[in-house]
Formats: C-alpha cells, sequence, structure tokens
C-alpha cells in the first residue's frame, strides 16, 4: 500500500489527490486480510494528511472456542507524513518532533500506508474476540466445540481439560 506523492508534494498547500484501495494482504505476519475503501491525500505545509475510511476483514480466533472468524470492521484514519528529503534540493530535512510522530515519506518520496494500517488495526480488534455474542465454548472436561455438539461429560468443575492435558 505504498504511494509516490511526489506531484502532491510539488503542488499547493491544500491540493489533493484521492485513492481507491482494494488489497487482499497475503503476507506474513498479517494482521488483516482484505482492505476496501477510499483515501484523501491533502498538501500541508510540512507533508501529507491521509484521511479516510477503510474497511477491513480480518481473520481472528475466538476467546472461547478456539473457532476462526472473519470479523469485518471499519477504521477512520486520519494521520500526517512527513518527507524525509526536501522534493527540489534532495536536502536531507530536519528531524520531525516527537508530538508530530513518526509517520515519513521515503527518499523516494512513497508514503507508505501499511504500518499505519496495522496500527489502526490492532487498536480496534476486540480484547476477547467472540464468533458470536452466545458462544459457549469448549467443554472443560473433554475439550469438544459446544457450539457443534454437545458433549456427555459430567463437569466436576476441575481446571484442566483431560484431552488437551
Amino acid at each position: 500500500m505504498q504511494y509516490n506523492v511526489a506531484q502532491l508534494l510539488k503542488g499547493p498547500i491544500g491540493g489533493s489527490s484521492n485513492y481507491n484501495i482494494d488489497h487482499t494482504f497475503t503476507e506474513a505476519p498479517r494482521i488483516t486480510d482484505q482492505v476496501n475503501g477510499l483515501v484523501h491525500m491533502v498538501r500541508t505545509h510540512q507533508g501529507v494528511l491521509v484521511y479516510g475510511e477503510l474497511d477491513i476483514r480480518t481473520t481472528l480466533t475466538c476467546g472461547r472456542c478456539l473457532g476462526e472468524f472473519v470479523w469485518p470492521s471499519t477504521l477512520d484514519i486520519e494521520e500526517e507524513f512527513f518527507p524525509l528529503v526536501d522534493l527540489h534540493t534532495g536536502r536531507q530535512l530536519p528531524p520531525i518532533t516527537e508530538d508530530e510522530g513518526d509517520q515519513r515519506i521515503d527518499f523516494d518520496h512513497v508514503l507508505d500506508l501499511t504500518e499505519i494500517l496495522r496500527q489502526y488495526a490492532i487498536a480496534d480488534m476486540p480484547m476477547k474476540p467472540l464468533c458470536t455474542a452466545n458462544c459457549v465454548g469448549l467443554c472443560r472436561v473433554c475439550g469438544s466445540n459446544l457450539n457443534q455438539r454437545e458433549c456427555n461429560c459430567s463437569d466436576t468443575g476441575g481446571p484442566t481439560v483431560g484431552s488437551l492435558g
């Protein structure tokens, strides 16, 4: 998810570009599977402001039954990226301050959204993902997925799962 923003950086402050995103992630490690949406890039006095709404689909593992499920979500992103070099002179620009963040446009004037997308996706994930709100989880005795079948185990209240131990 890399975009060459050299032309945008050459333009006036307020100049903008829009990009449709339809990307499938295949490389590991993979935080999300599919990303779709529209991002807007606007030239600022120091760099490029990126904002937009992205729909993602992520495969998660249920915290109760350990089954995988697809979790859809919408991310509202807004970040400013700063160039490493001056486009006109080629000189390296002074480091940005800590409060400006660390999103950089590389030496080839390429803005990479991959890391920002990863951070937003992680921050948006549920702390305990559930495949359904009424997921009953695993049997504490035999380890069977109780969403798929009932078991005849008598729960003695022990903390271990016999077949998984």
